[in-house]
């Protein structure tokens, strides 16, 4: 590895700080990535067990409906009184630095029966009662997954980080370190050797 860099004790002093800092930033980094990559699992964990949730809820809200549309006829109708959702708000919590989307829906919004009970049956109430908890679930999934997909974005670029520290910038300050060290130490023995030149040529003169 070519390395320039003017070999004074100065530089080595520069050079041995730079280093260090490098280490440093390696070992954070890494943690950082330790802990994206924890938080990233066990969301990855929680989205599938959600998405579990949704298919078992869908699959009841579907038969539910099913019943309903045999016993009352087609739902179309009593389907437009209940009103879109315009709760969902958004926040974000911070995990090492990434944001993370907090999806919540107000718990007073659209939580009633929007339908005339006396012209229903229970088998419509069980089907918008399994569709509203559909809903509730497909906030929490789109939060998680969005998350996950945050995260990971973050630990590429931690890890990509983290490489060039310890591929490129850590090898090439400990090959200056070196380098100086060598040159220091030669220059030292040099100047000992012609030190002991001199002080033979004296005690030469000296004796004559």
């Amino acid at each position: 590895m070519a390395v320039q860099a003017v070999p004074t004790k100065g530089n080595l002093m520069a050079t041995k700080k730079s280093l260090a800092l490098a280490k440093n930033g390696f070992e954070l980094l890494d943690k950082k990535r330790n802990i994206l990559i924890r938080e990233m699992m066990m969301l990855i964990d929680k989205a599938s067990e959600i998405q579990d949730k949704i298919d078992s809820t869908y699959h009841k809200a579907y038969k539910a409906l099913e019943v309903a549309n045999i016993t009352l006829g087609f739902c179309d109708e009593i389907s437009k009184s209940v009103p879109e959702e315009t709760s969902l708000k958004l926040s974000y919590r911070s995990v090492m630095g990434v944001e993370i989307p907090i999806v919540t829906i107000d718990e007073n919004s659209n939580n009633g029966i929007y339908f005339s009970i006396s012209n229903t049956n229970s088998s419509l109430d069980e089907a918008y009662l399994r569709f509203h908890e559909v809903k509730e679930l497909t906030a929490v999934l789109a939060e998680v997954e969005n998350s996950v997909y945050r995260l990971a974005d973050a630990i590429k670029k931690t890890q990509k980080r983290a490489n060039a520290l310890k591929n490129v910038m850590i090898p090439k300050f400990e090959a200056t370190v070196k380098f100086i060290t060598e040159a220091l130490e030669e220059k030292e023995r040099e100047e000992f050797s012609r030190l002991k030149v001199i002080k033979s040529q004296k005690a030469a003169k000296a004796n004559t």
